[in-house]
C-alpha cells in the first residue's frame, strides 16, 4: 500500500503535464496556422512576381497599414475580454477631421495631437461605462459610438480637408533609412505599439486579468479581479488606438475626411481572429495580431503585383480566410471540452 501511494502522484502529475502541453499546442494552433500561411502567400509571391522578395516589399506593407495595426492592437484587448468594438474606423475618421480642421484653423500641433487622442480616449471611455454600468451589450453600446463619432465627422464637414501643417508633413515624409531600405514614422510608432501592448498582455496584472475576464467573468469576479474596471480599461485603449490610428492615417493621407476608414472595424476584427484571437474572448496574442495584419496587406500587395485583378479581391480573400479561421477556433475550443 505504501508502495501504491508513493508511485501515484508521479503518475498524475506526468498525466497532468502531458494534458496541459496537448492544451498549450492548441491554443498554438491557430497563431502557428496563421503563421504558416503568411509563409506560404509570401513564397508563393516570390515564385509567381518579380522582385517580391524585396525587403522594401514586407517593409511596405507596415508602411502602408500601419494605422490598421494600432487600431487591431486595441481591438485585441476588447476582444481578449469577449467583446467587440464596432466604433474604431468612425472614430479613426472623426480623429483625422478634427486634426485638419483644427491644424487648418491655425492651431499648434503640439495642442492638436494630444487634443485628438484625447477624444477618442473620452469616447472608448464613455462606451465602456454604459457597457458596465448599464449592462449594454458591447455590439449595441459601440455601434450606438460608430453612428455617434461618424455623424459628428458630418457635421464637421462633408468635404476632404487637406493638412497642410509643417509638422505633420513633415513627419508623412520622414523616412528612417538603412541598409538601402526605409520605413516610415508611422511604422515605427505602430510596432512599438505592439510591442508595449504585446508586453502588458503577457507581463503584467492587467494583462492576466484581460485574459481571466474573457475566460470566465464570473469566476474572474468570485477570485477579487476587477472584472468591470477591466471592461472599461479596454474599450478606453481601444479608443484611445482607434485615435492614435487616426493620426497615422492622417499623417499617410494627409487629410481628414468624413469618409476615411470605412470598414476599418471589420478589417481589425478580421486581423485579430485571423491572427488566433477566439471571438469568445480568453485566449490569443498579440503576436498573431500582428501575422494577421500581414497576411491583409500581403494580400493587397499580391493582388497589386499581379495587376489585373479587383482591390475587391482582397474583401473576398479575407472573408474565406476569416470563415476558416472561425472554423479552426471552434475545432480548436470543442477539443479542449
Amino acid at each position: 500500500m505504501t508502495d501504491l501511494e508513493t508511485r501515484t502522484p508521479p503518475v498524475a502529475t506526468a498525466t497532468g503535464s502531458r494534458g496541459r502541453g496537448r492544451r498549450l499546442n492548441q491554443r498554438h494552433l491557430p497563431v502557428l496556422a496563421t503563421l504558416g500561411l503568411l509563409v506560404l502567400m509570401y513564397s508563393v509571391g516570390v515564385v509567381n512576381y518579380e522582385g517580391f522578395s524585396d525587403t522594401q516589399i514586407v517593409l511596405n506593407i507596415f508602411v502602408d497599414n500601419a494605422f490598421l495595426l494600432v487600431v487591431a492592437v486595441g481591438m485585441t484587448f476588447v476582444i481578449l475580454t469577449g467583446g467587440i468594438d464596432l466604433s474604431v474606423g468612425a472614430v479613426v475618421a472623426l480623429t483625422t477631421l478634427i486634426a485638419a480642421e483644427l491644424l487648418g484653423a491655425g492651431w499648434p500641433a503640439a495642442t492638436v495631437l494630444p487634443l485628438v487622442l484625447l477624444v477618442g480616449t473620452a469616447i472608448g471611455l464613455g462606451m465602456g461605462c454604459i457597457i458596465h454600468f448599464f449592462e449594454v451589450q458591447p455590439f449595441i453600446a459601440t455601434l450606438a459610438g460608430m453612428f455617434l463619432a461618424r455623424g459628428l465627422c458630418f457635421l464637421i464637414s462633408e468635404d476632404s480637408v487637406p493638412i497642410a501643417d509643417p509638422f505633420w508633413t513633415g513627419v508623412a515624409q520622414q523616412r528612417l533609412a538603412f541598409g538601402g531600405f526605409f520605413i516610415s514614422i508611422s511604422a515605427v510608432v505602430a510596432v512599438l505599439v505592439a510591442l508595449v501592448a504585446a508586453y502588458v498582455l503577457a507581463y503584467t496584472r492587467f494583462g492576466r486579468t484581460v485574459y481571466a475576464v474573457g475566460g470566465n467573468p464570473q469566476s474572474a469576479g468570485l477570485m477579487g479581479l476587477p472584472v468591470g474596471r477591466t471592461r472599461i480599461a479596454v474599450y478606453t485603449i481601444s479608443g484611445f488606438c482607434s485615435a492614435l490610428g487616426g493620426v497615422l492615417l492622417s499623417f499617410y493621407m494627409l487629410s481628414g475626411y468624413s469618409l476615411h476608414a470605412q470598414g476599418t472595424e471589420l478589417d481589425a476584427i478580421a486581423a485579430v481572429v485571423i491572427g488566433g484571437t477566439l471571438l469568445t474572448g480568453g485566449s490569443g496574442y498579440l503576436f498573431g495580431t500582428v501575422l494577421g495584419v500581414l497576411v491583409y496587406g500581403l494580400i493587397q500587395t499580391i493582388i497589386t503585383f499581379q495587376g489585373d485583378l479587383s482591390s475587391w479581391w482582397t474583401r473576398i480573400v479575407i472573408g474565406v480566410l476569416l470563415l476558416a479561421f472561425i472554423l479552426l477556433q471552434r475545432l480548436v475550443t470543442h477539443r479542449r471540452r
